[in-house]
């Protein structure tokens, strides 16, 4: 499979200012592939060491913070010579929190090494008090396949690359070809097990089954992870995220939870562990459009997605029929599958922050507004061809923005500052829009 997130790995080796990395991103979501692959594919070699599974390496880290004498065992566990010319991966780090300090040493220490670590909880084991080195290493998100990634995983890269063309008199020709592709992507997701099963059996049974056992996982993480004051909290409020998305108002209410005056105070320790652990993501409610978004989210308000769109099908029952039945699957549960999409589409975009807008009467709300740049740019997104925009208009005449997206399954087109982007094509938001 090709991971676009090469790309940002490779660019982080050629940086000169380089730091040990960190790689963020929910369990399964292929971030020991991705690492071993940028092993194999830019270095003369690469060692590979699991903390969580080698309690002899994890005590090398327990013993020393010196990067050399941890080289010297690594090169001996692994039995092979560790240079500069060596990728170096410490994978599942959050199990040994004196590996996350090394990195300051192996940052100031050993410059000219290439480190990069990852961990399914890293988040999680961060926030939790471990002692992290500020200044001392990078980050970088590792989110499922995209759209184009899960074309080019079934062959079609001349379909992505005529969809990354912005052809639009091409792309049209090929529209209903697109669009069925998109169809099954909604159904599969992005994790790569289940684009990999897909394509090698193209069974929608075996994909959901594999998407139930990762659910199940999740869930197993939940027993042995989460202190068992909040497992409770945890469970319900992950159980309840399809329910919530379903509402017509998709703002996230803690009453929903379990139908009783769940309080936010009550859950805000399992919303905050299933956000750092990457199995969803909180988008807030904007109280105005104004630069830097970041400072003008309300953080009681709020809407809560899943990591990928594959599994809030499994985990909302999506029938296969739904997929097979013209367009139905993009308008199912009031078009959250569609949200859930776009929103996935967006995250993989570099330096993009991400919020939601809605006035205070309830009746207005734009689906995403998002900053690019120093753009805000609303976003409104349409489960089918129904282009009426009557939120759209409220805040143009509001805030008489520069720029107003509106993504649907309609073909492109622009009209003074309203841009019609197909959802296919909604992470080009960047290019199409010229910005």
């Amino acid at each position: 499979m090709k991971r676009y997130a090469l790309q940002n790995l490779v660019a982080w080796k050629n940086s000169k200012n380089r730091k040990p990395l960190l790689l963020y991103g929910a369990r399964q979501v292929g971030k020991t592939w991705l690492m071993e692959e940028f092993g194999k594919t830019n270095f003369s070699d690469y060692v590979a060491i699991n903390v969580e599974k080698n309690e002899r390496i994890a005590n090398v880290f327990n013993n020393t913070l010196n990067p050399q004498e941890i080289v010297t065992a690594i090169e001996m566990e692994a039995r092979k010579k560790v240079t500069k010319d060596t990728l170096i991966i410490i994978d599942e780090i959050q199990a040994c929190p004196r590996a996350i300090t090394s990195l300051k040493y192996f940052c100031e220490d050993l410059p000219e090494y290439h480190v990069i670590a990852a961990g399914s909880l890293l988040g999680v084991a961060i926030h939790q008090g471990i002692s992290f080195p500020v200044g001392k290493v990078e980050s970088m998100y590792m989110y499922p396949m995209t759209f184009c990634e899960f074309l080019d995983a079934l062959g079609e890269e001349k379909l992505c690359e005529l969809i990354n063309s912005s052809d639009f008199q091409m792309i049209n020709l090929f529209k209903d070809k697109i669009i069925t592709y998109l169809k099954t992507y909604f159904y599969v997701g992005g994790m790569p097990e289940v684009v990999k099963n897909y394509i090698e059996n193209k069974d929608f049974q075996e994909v959901r089954e594999i998407q139930n056992r990762i659910l199940s996982d999740y869930k197993q993480d939940f027993s042995h992870h989460i202190p068992p004051t909040i497992r409770p909290q945890v469970t319900k409020l992950w159980d309840s995220i399809p329910r919530q998305l379903a509402k017509e108002n998709k703002k996230f209410v803690y009453s929903e939870i379990e139908n009783t005056k769940a309080r936010m105070k009550e859950y805000n320790p399992a919303l905050e562990w299933l956000k750092d652990s990457g199995l969803v993501y909180q988008i807030m409610r904007l109280s105005k459009p104004a630069l830097p978004i970041k400072a003008y989210q309300e953080y009681n308000n709020f809407k809560l997605f899943m990591s990928d769109i594959g599994l809030l099908s499994a985990k909302s029952d999506l029938d296969i029929r739904t997929l097979l039945e013209g367009s139905k699957v993009f308008t199912e549960f009031k078009g959250s599958i569609t949200e859930q999409f776009v929103l996935q589409e967006l995250k993989a975009i570099q330096n993009i922050d991400i919020a939601y807008w809605a006035n205070d009467a309830g009746r207005a709300e734009i689906d995403f507004v998002i900053q690019l740049d120093s753009q805000i740019i609303p976003v409104e997104v349409k489960a089918g061809i129904n282009l009426k925009a009557k939120s759209l208009n409220v805040y143009k005449e509001k805030f008489n923005p520069d720029i107003l997206v509106r993504t649907s399954l309609a073909d492109y087109k622009k009209s003074d500052n309203l841009c019609d982007i197909p959802l296919y094509m909604i992470e080009q938001i960047k290019q199409i829009c010229n910005l």
